[in-house]
């Protein structure tokens, strides 16, 4: 299965109302070049006594968005750390290296690291493009809008029997039925946020090192991301509520949110989480500090080598004489 969010490029001209993440599609992609809406229907079932069943498992790419891996970490009941260094691989998402994650595969094999012989094995808290498949979400902003629109696809992959099956419902109705509409409903702020970081890089050049590393942070490790809040740094730069931040520390989803809020905010400086008022001097004189040492440890290093300059030649004197 090669399914994943769809996230849609930078513009491409000001002649372009509508940003897709696809042409118009070659006669061997799987994917329909038909839009479908909520409330429209297409053919589709698949269940443990189709032939094909598990198939599209057995051949993987598919990227994971921040819920997935909140689910996925929380039914292995192990960290974020772990689930990213055990069950995740890199790629970038874009031509300046934004970070993304791809589900992994089993050692030598694209098929899935959950695969077991009996189906699924993280079934219930499977990702979010596993839920959707044989549907695409593909997600599309109109020129000047700061917000997505979503609109589907079918997919048709040459080993897939459950387009055959006699069962027709909505894209609505399959999407409850798949358990997405609390996935899709955290995971889009995530991926308006991506949108906007990706469409700004050509006009702001290429984003920093630190950017990319809170991006990664905010939006992959949670349990980083929660001690991360909980440091000193960020308590004496902003202003939380007691309560609020003890929601935050007890609850991932909270967490999660909260995280989208920060990411807006350090990105794009769209201001929701209070900043203490004697903040910005504190951080100007902890900067003040940090220059004069710098200076301090300059002039010693100057002072030391003029020194040892002073010594070499004293030396070269003795030796000529």
């Amino acid at each position: 299965m090669s399914i994943d969010i769809r996230l849609p490029p930078p513009e491409s001209g000001p002649d372009q109302p509508v940003i897709k993440e696809y042409s118009d599609p070659s006669p061997m992609t799987p994917v329909q070049p038909v839009q479908l809406g909520p409330d429209d229907t297409f053919q589709f079932n698949c269940h443990k006594g189709i032939a094909c069943f598990n198939k599209c498992c057995e051949n993987i790419d598919i990227m994971l968005a921040p819920y997935d891996l909140l689910r996925l970490k929380k039914r292995l009941k192990i960290s974020s750390r772990d689930f990213l260094d055990n069950f995740t691989r890199d790629f970038a998402m874009d031509g300046h290296g934004m970070p993304g994650l791809k589900l992994a595969t089993k050692e030598e094999s694209p098929a899935c690291v959950f695969l077991t012989p009996e189906g699924c094995g993280v079934y219930a808290d499977r990702p979010s493009a596993c839920r959707y498949y044989a549907l695409g979400l593909l997600s599309m902003r109109k020129k000047d809008s700061p917000t997505d629109e979503d609109s589907y696809f079918v997919v048709k992959e040459d080993h897939c029997l459950g387009h055959l099956e006699p069962k027709t419902q909505t894209v609505r109705d399959y999407r409850k039925e798949q358990g997405l509409e609390d996935y899709d409903a955290i995971n889009r702020e995530w991926r308006q946020i991506v949108l906007k970081k990706r469409s700004s890089g050509p006009t702001v050049g290429k984003p920093s090192e630190r950017s990319m590393e809170l991006f990664f942070l905010a939006s992959y490790d949670l349990d980083g991301f929660r001690e991360f809040i909980s440091s000193s740094g960020f308590t004496d730069l902003f202003e939380l509520d007691a309560a609020e931040k003890q929601i935050l520390i007890e609850n991932d989803e909270a967490l999660l949110r909260f995280a989208f809020r920060f990411l807006k905010q350090a990105l794009f400086g769209e201001i929701t989480i209070p900043i203490r008022v004697d903040a910005a001097e504190k951080r100007r004189e902890r900067y003040r500090q940090r220059v004069e040492q710098a200076e301090r440890d300059a002039a010693e290093r100057k002072t030391m080598d003029q020194d040892a300059q002073y010594e070499s030649l004293k030396h070269e004197s003795q030796d000529d004489d």
